[in-house]
């Protein structure tokens, strides 16, 4: 392993992953890269809070624009990770702008645009008939990345 991509989410489960990937990535001397995602509706809905926000206190907040507020929160949420691991991991974070049923083909574009060879992700659990109507991200990405997929189900 050369170069990491790890997607994460504020769960249990995406702390334990990065956890883990993390400590792999430092003790291999990989890179490692901490990505989180963000829909367009996730982010109306951001931009709408810090309007009340700002209503309320009498602030003002620039919005950082989504891919910014998703790389804020990668960082974010690996430096909490990280400071209960091993605070000497170094990773850089990056935020990735997609709809729902975009997410895998933007996540190997991450990774491919990184020149990563590993992606850490968790999954869910579907039954065929939930993969087929509703599609599965972890699915795509492990049919369709040229590198490694490391899978940890919720």
């Amino acid at each position: 392993m050369d170069h990491a991509l790890v997607i994460v989410d504020d769960t249990d489960a995406h702390r334990g992953l990065l956890a883990e990937a993390g400590q792999l990535a430092h003790d291999t001397g990989a890179k490692l890269t901490v990505v989180s995602w963000i829909t367009p509706d996730q982010t109306e809905e951001t931009a709408a809070n810090l309007e009340v926000i700002e209503q309320v206190e009498g602030t003002s907040y620039s919005d950082p624009g989504p891919a910014a507020t998703a790389k804020q929160f990668a960082r974010q949420f690996a430096e909490d990770v990280f400071e209960s691991v091993d605070d000497s991991i170094e990773f850089t974070a990056d935020g990735i702008v997609t709809e729902d049923d975009e997410r895998a083909d933007e996540i190997i574009a991450a990774a491919e645009r990184l020149e990563c060879d590993h992606i850490f992700l968790v999954g869910r659990r579907r039954s065929p008939t939930g993969k087929a109507l509703f599609g599965d991200v972890a699915q795509r990405i492990l049919l369709n990345f040229d590198g490694t997929v490391t899978l940890k189900m919720k």
